[in-house]
């Protein structure tokens, strides 16, 4: 029975990826060595980083002027990286609250920085605040967003991009959950950051993409390893790097380029999650939480009329072959998270399912 696995992350990779890495995991690339033990300084893990890089930077159309660094520690370590690589003591920088990692990025940001809030509260938002109710800072360093919500599955959209932007302040952007889901203009952002284990590898990883001008501004006092030029000087290899996640990584960097790039992976990932929250909002069964115009194409989250069917309804899902449904503690219910690896087979399963446990248990 083929399984489909909706975890939020770490989240399923290719399968075509997974069989090729697993046919090399003894012996890669001729070198008689799993690609875990070659040395990261060895010629043939060189031509493979420089490999991965231009496969990134090409599926993204990343701009000349902009460092692509791979870095440790997964996006949340950026949290703290962003402010002390960019602001003097005591400056304001802005920050949009529209759920958990918001909210994780501003606790974390206010050790180094005086944030401003621009708008939102709490950690489980269904809406975006309305932007007429915006308010940023006249002197802020920069402007952090968090574009996609994993846990709410909530997903800012391009009025509120341009609503950012507009302010003509350098934006952060954390894409974690929805980095290469979608064509985007990297020229518009100062810096971004994704950890991998959703759209791009195994866990453990960051990508940061990160204009030139911004890479030398780091204070004084801002540990090496949290200097973006510690990794851009040092080709990302200032320590001994992830190697199994680069490589991966790599694979499914080339896997996006096979498969017609973002734009085509966008086509699908618009159909998929289109797809199921047609079927939730029609089944008088289920039901979406988040604002119409501001759901997430990454994590469609939905709940049962009964709470008390959640176990019931996560046991079934299991034996059909469809796993880790449950939604985050923090939000509760259902989540499926629809990254750009899950293939349509796997949400036409999940409607199947749903449709067969809803008639059973109306």
């Amino acid at each position: 029975m083929r399984t489909f696995n909706f975890s939020a992350g770490p989240a399923m990779l290719p399968e075509s990826v997974m069989r090729e890495a697993q046919q090399a995991l003894l012996n890669w690339n001729q070198t008689q060595m799993s690609v875990m033990e070659v040395s990261h300084r060895s010629a043939e893990f060189m031509a493979l980083a420089a490999q991965m890089e231009a496969d990134l930077r090409s599926i993204m159309a990343i701009p000349n002027n902009y460092k692509v660094l791979f870095i440790h520690g997964g996006a949340s370590l950026q949290f703290s990286a962003i402010p002390l690589n960019l602001t003097a003591p005591g400056e304001t920088v802005d920050y949009l609250n529209t759920g958990v990692w918001s909210a994780k990025a501003i606790k974390e940001a206010s050790r180094y920085a005086k944030v401003h809030v621009v708008a939102g509260e709490g950690e489980n938002p269904t809406q975006v605040p309305p932007i007429e109710q915006w308010q940023f800072s006249a002197d802020a360093k920069y402007i952090h967003v968090c574009a996609n919500e994993t846990i709410t599955g909530l997903e800012l959209q391009e009025a509120h991009l341009e609503a950012v932007f507009a302010q003509g302040k350098p934006v952060i952007a954390d894409m974690s959950s929805n980095i290469l889901s979608r064509p985007l203009d990297v020229s518009r952002y100062a810096m971004i950051y994704a950890g991998a284990q959703k759209n791009i590898g195994p866990a453990g990883l960051a990508i940061v993409i990160v204009r030139d001008d911004l890479l030398n501004q780091a204070r004084s006092d801002c540990p090496t390893l949290l200097k973006w030029s510690t990794y851009a000087n040092n080709e990302s290899m200032f320590n001994t790097p992830n190697t199994w996640a680069w490589y991966l990584s790599g694979l499914v960097f080339a896997w996006i380029k096979a498969n017609g790039g973002v734009e085509a992976i966008a086509q699908i990932n618009q159909r998929k999650a289109q797809k199921l929250y047609d079927f939730i909002d029609a089944s008088g069964f289920y039901r979406n939480r988040i604002h119409p115009a501001e759901r997430s194409w990454m994590n469609v989250t939905f709940e049962l009329p009964n709470a008390e069917q959640n176990s019931v309804f996560l046991n079934a899902a299991k034996q059909a072959g469809l796993l880790s449904l449950k939604g985050h503690k923090a939000f509760g219910g259902m989540r499926a998270s629809l990254y750009n690896a899950m293939p349509e087979a796997g949400v036409d399963a999940l409607i199947g399912f749903m449709q067969d446990f809803a008639r059973a248990h109306a």
